[in-house]
């Protein structure tokens, strides 16, 4: 028992500020994502840190917050669980993992600041912080930032190049065994699910983040498996000028079925950076099993950036080759204009057109005269004014 005046252990502050922000009516709804996974107090740990299941806290670092500043850490490693930020961003941190690291802190730590104006919640010195980022997702802040990069002479601000006030465990994400993943995908669902129905229950409002991790996805799969059935199928319809040979020998003259073969199907893939190399071969995989049903004349892979990079073609028989041949080209800028100037310019005979994109794109949307469907990676704000549009999340790839 703790005697009156006696300082409270690390792990006891830690357990305290816990408890109090379950105990905060702003927070009750993420009572079950607190719960998930361990959390420890290690004196290896230099800040602190999280897995996406488990969380680590310095000691030395925790020793020198205050009860505010502790309640605003473990708020942000609870935001880091509850986004799946580990995972759905892998492709980002693959690309440039300083980045991902500061994409990620400030799009958590607005969402913080904005709900604790009351004091409740104080961000720790080094936090990264811009209200330019309110509402923003990581995937946005990310490009934002590698804009900056870019076009400030490769460098960012004193205060932008800061890596936030923890740690971002990627590979220990990446070392959870798939049994593991797909348990803490189960119980992170759960917890959102019973966090928005408590929240509900003690008429808070909810949580609008929770709402929107509670909306129904669309099956990106089932959207794209119809696109390409209904635009790539053959014409068939039958003919008396050639009878059904199967039908001769027994003395009745029938006509014969024949199909007129589709043209290409064109596969065009933003390579400004935003889409990593795992998520691009599975998503080929899928276009290919698809495709082996119903047998568009060829499949033309075109690679661009702000001008088509690479122009890659696969007859029927030779799409068992897709992902292990491609070689993926491009890297600058995001203008789609280029692919449709370039099918007509080199009279490609396209059938449609699907475009894999982050959707941060300059310019607009094109003109196209073809059958198109966009799969836009991780930017639900992306509206397309032409052509179809699916959602697609890099985590789900």
């Amino acid at each position: 028992m703790l005697a009156i005046g006696q300082e409270l252990s690390v792990e006891q502050r830690l357990s305290k500020a816990v408890v109090d922000i379950m105990g905060n009516p702003k927070y009750v709804a993420l009572a079950g994502v607190l719960m998930i996974g361990d959390r420890t107090v290690r004196d290896d740990v230099p800040t602190a840190g999280t897995n996406g299941r488990d969380e680590m806290y310095g000691r030395e670092f925790v020793d020198g917050l205050t009860d505010p500043e502790l309640r605003f850490l473990v708020l942000h490693e609870c935001y880091h669980k509850l986004y799946r930020h580990l995972t759905t961003w892998r492709h980002l941190y693959e690309q440039d993992a300083q980045l991902a690291n500061m994409a990620c802190d400030y799009v958590i730590n607005c969402k913080i600041a904005d709900d604790n104006t009351d004091g409740f919640a104080v961000m720790p010195n080094g936090g990264l912080l811009d209200p330019k980022y309110r509402g923003w997702d990581s995937a946005a802040v990310y490009a934002d930032l590698q804009s900056q990069a870019e076009s400030g002479g490769g460098g960012l601000s004193a205060g932008q190049a800061a890596q936030g006030f923890d740690d971002h465990d990627w590979d220990g994400a990446q070392e959870l065994t798939a049994d593991e993943q797909r348990e803490l995908a189960r119980d992170i669902d759960e917890a959102i699910r019973q966090g928005a129905l408590i929240a509900g229950k003690m008429g808070s409002g909810g949580d609008r983040d929770l709402e929107e991790l509670l909306k129904p996805q669309v099956d990106w799969r089932e959207v794209l498996r119809e696109f390409i059935t209904s635009t790539c199928t053959g014409s068939d319809y039958s003919t008396w000028r050639r009878p059904n040979r199967r039908y001769i020998a027994t003395g009745h003259y029938l006509p014969s079925g024949i199909t007129e073969q589709v043209g290409e199907l064109v596969i065009a893939i933003d390579t400004s950076g935003s889409i990593g190399s795992a998520e691009l071969t599975r998503f080929l995989s899928e276009v290919k099993g698809i495709c082996d049903t119903v047998h568009p004349e060829r499949i033309r892979l075109l690679y661009w950036d702000t001008e088509v990079c690479a122009d890659e073609t696969y007859d029927t028989h030779e799409l068992d080759k897709l992902t292990s041949s491609t070689k993926p080209a491009g890297g600058g800028g995001t203008s789609v204009d280029c692919v449709p100037e370039y099918i007509t310019k080199h009279n490609i005979n396209a059938q449609a057109a699907i475009v894999l994109t982050d959707g941060y794109l300059y310019g607009g949307w094109g003109t196209w005269s073809i059958p198109l469907l966009w799969c836009i990676i991780d930017n639900d704000n992306a509206k397309p004014d032409c052509g179809k549009a699916v959602h697609v999340k890099a985590r789900e790839l």
